[in-house]
């Protein structure tokens, strides 16, 4: 199994929509940040990337054919060169409404000292928190290296965002990548992967407050149970 899809769109802009979207057509399962925080034992891999160092992409993502959001949409580039067949969609929102829903979520959502502590001493028996103590230390980092510590200012942050787009559209051949909204639903992606189209609904999920619910199992450090970690 390899991977089929890319996704390069950051997160809120629909990407566990498209996760969900992608396994109802068969490209299954899909990576997403939530299988991150869920199984943190693939961080080893993530560490390498993070560092810029060689990374064995094809280790990482055994058995996926699929991947969406944070972290991999960051190296999409990287990606596409190591699964030449693969499609990559850039899922795209309204900057404004992107920002607002960032700053409300993946921004303005962080586990306080306690939790932090709780995490820390949590690491010491098990690897799963161990797994979860290095994502969270490498998350920030890496956010604030995207957007150069300024994600709060608005401007700033989505002069980023089109930035972003402007390189994947410039990186990625045409006849090689989508570029959607979710809202549009399953006729340009079905069209773009050469499926059908579903007689289900396409799926909206993860509204921001689906996404604050999710965090706050990570913030009260409640182990996790089958269900979505929070994810982007």
């Amino acid at each position: 199994m390899s991977l089929r899809v890319i996704g390069a769109g950051p997160g809120r802009t629909g990407t566990l929509s498209l996760k969900i979207a992608l396994e109802m057509l068969g490209f299954h399962p899909c990576y997403h940040m939530i299988e991150l925080l869920a199984d943190p034992s693939r961080v080893v891999h993530w560490k390498k990337a993070w560092k810029n160092q060689p990374t064995d992409w094809h280790a990482l993502f055994a058995g996926y054919q699929a991947t969406v959001d944070f972290p991999s949409y960051r190296h999409y580039a990287e990606l596409a060169e190591s699964f030449p067949e693969a499609k990559v969609i850039l899922t795209v929102r309204d900057p404004e409404r992107w920002w607002e829903s960032c700053m409300e979520t993946i921004y303005g959502v962080n586990p306080g000292l306690g939790a932090k502590l709780g995490l820390a001493g949590k690491a010491l028996f098990s690897p799963h928190y161990r797994g979860l103590l290095q994502i969270f230390a490498n998350v920030g980092v890496l956010w604030d290296v995207d957007f150069e510590g300024r994600f709060a200012d608005k401007d700033f942050a989505i002069g980023k965002f089109h930035e972003h787009v402007e390189r994947v559209k410039a990186t990625i051949p045409t006849e090689r990548l989508l570029v959607m909204e979710v809202k549009q639903g399953w006729a340009p992606l079905c069209a773009f992967l050469g499926v059908p189209v579903p007689e289900l609904p396409f799926p909206h999920v993860n509204d921001r407050q689906e996404f604050l619910a999710r965090a706050g199992k990570i913030t009260r450090l409640e182990p996790p149970r089958g269900e979505p970690l929070p994810g982007y």
